[in-house]
């Protein structure tokens, strides 16, 4: 691993970079299978899945057939497992509802707030080198608690133009109404525009690489809403000498192992801490069976040594990261300061796995410093807050002079009118 001691802070912006493409690097590529989709639909699909999945698919949607043959291969211990964390995860975003908000501003004048679901959801599952059923979790069951009507799932298939079990499983348990055989750029285009069979949605959700990043962001310029910017995974630790070196690196390497372009940092006020996490890593990196995936993520990792927690700290608001540990013993101080994380996990015994699969919290977060601005998903991701208002005769008598007398400043004699005439009707009654 990269080992950087007290980075002066005019470096910090190399020392902190992503190991990511740049946005127009990829672009092209995304413009022109998007371009391909909207125009000639699922026979493009079908091109690009063939191209880049390795399999010919005569149709792509999953079938009844399909996910019931899925469902009996998973196990029963699995079944549980994603039961429990299901379970978790309900109570932690059920408890997320706001009621309505109402309040009268001036008297006869009744405004208030409700919030309402999104009707039609896509949500994008990653298969891959690993199939992240777990997301499933994340994104269908605050769908159907927000009460979202259509859920549809795009996820690729293998070379066999199958998918796997568990993901049809936890796809059937949350509700998702529609499941599609579909990854990439190709999937995020289809459910921006619709095809013959893949439906249009107004908001698409989910991780994925570089390439599917990209992807969610061109949506937006038809019409699409997205969650968030969400490509490579990544994960900070800030720990001292109160740490396990063993947790620490078994941390890091839970994250290493998502994909070659994942990032994991360590920043450290020990130099100790650092030499032991750095052996431990080289410990438990060769019995994992993802290591060579793993070995590439260090590569690109850095372990960060730094005097003073202060300057810890504006490390890590600068940094943004996606996930966040947090082993210090003085720990009020860095929660305190801490204003950019997607999720922190706090003490010895808080990894981040738990976060990933069944705490509760949801593992859909900001990557490459959008934590910045972004939220991770919630349930308000997959609502939209309405305001009404009502207002009386006697309502209109209180504010409408104020309207006329601001649309007029404004040259805006329509909007003034359209008060004046209330007034006038109300006078002569």
């Amino acid at each position: 691993m990269n080992k950087i001691y007290n980075p002066e802070r005019k470096d910090w912006e190399a020392v902190l970079k992503r190991p990511t493409q740049e946005v127009d690097q990829i672009e092209g590529i995304v413009n022109q299978i998007f371009k391909e989709i909207k125009t000639n639909g699922d026979e493009v699909i079908k091109k690009y899945t063939q191209q880049f999945d390795g399999v010919a698919l005569e149709n792509n949607k999953v079938t009844e057939l399909e996910l019931e043959e899925g469902i009996n291969l998973v196990s029963e211990e699995l079944k549980n497992a994603i039961l429990q964390a299901k379970s978790n995860i309900e109570v932690f975003h059920k408890a997320q509802r706001t009621s309505k908000i109402e309040v009268e501003t001036t008297e006869g004048v009744a405004c208030w707030q409700e919030k309402r679901p999104i009707q039609k959801v896509g949500l994008y599952i990653p298969g891959g080198t690993a199939p992240l059923f777990s997301t499933i979790l994340m994104l269908a069951v605050p769908a159907a608690i927000a009460g979202c009507k259509e859920v549809v799932l795009c996820t690729p298939p293998n070379k066999e133009g199958k998918i796997n079990p568990a993901i049809l499983y936890t796809a059937s348990l949350c509700g998702v109404t529609q499941i599609f055989k579909v990854g990439g750029i190709q999937a995020i285009a289809g459910m921006t525009f619709g095809t013959e069979t893949l439906p249009k949605v107004y908001k698409i959700f989910g991780p994925g690489n570089q390439y599917v990043t990209v992807a969610k962001q061109i949506a937006t310029k038809f019409g699409v809403a997205i969650d968030m910017p969400a490509g490579p995974s990544e994960l900070l630790v800030m720990a001292d000498d109160s740490a396990n070196a063993a947790f620490v690196a078994s941390d890091l390497l839970s994250q290493a192992e998502h994909g070659v372009d994942s990032q994991v940092i360590l920043v450290s006020t020990s130099k100790q801490l650092i030499e032991s996490v750095e052996k431990e890593v080289e410990t438990q990196i060769e019995v994992l069976p993802r290591k060579e995936i793993a070995i590439q993520a260090i590569a690109n990792s850095k372990l960060i040594f730094v005097e003073e927690e202060q300057t810890a700290i504006d490390l890590i608001n600068e940094y943004g990261p996606e996930h966040y540990i947090l082993c210090v013993e003085n720990e009020a101080f860095f929660l305190e300061n801490t204003f950019n994380a997607g999720s922190v996990f706090i003490g010895n015994y808080t990894p981040e796995s738990a976060g990933d699969y069944a705490s509760g919290t949801n593992h859909t977060l900001p990557t490459n410093g959008y934590a910045k601005q972004y939220s991770g998903v919630n349930l308000d991701s997959f609502m939209k807050s309405m305001t009404f208002q009502k207002i009386s005769d006697k309502g209109i008598q209180a504010i409408g002079r104020t309207i006329e007398v601001m649309a007029e400043a404004e040259g805006l004699l329509a909007h003034k009118n359209a008060v004046t005439l209330r007034l006038k009707s109300l006078k002569n009654n």
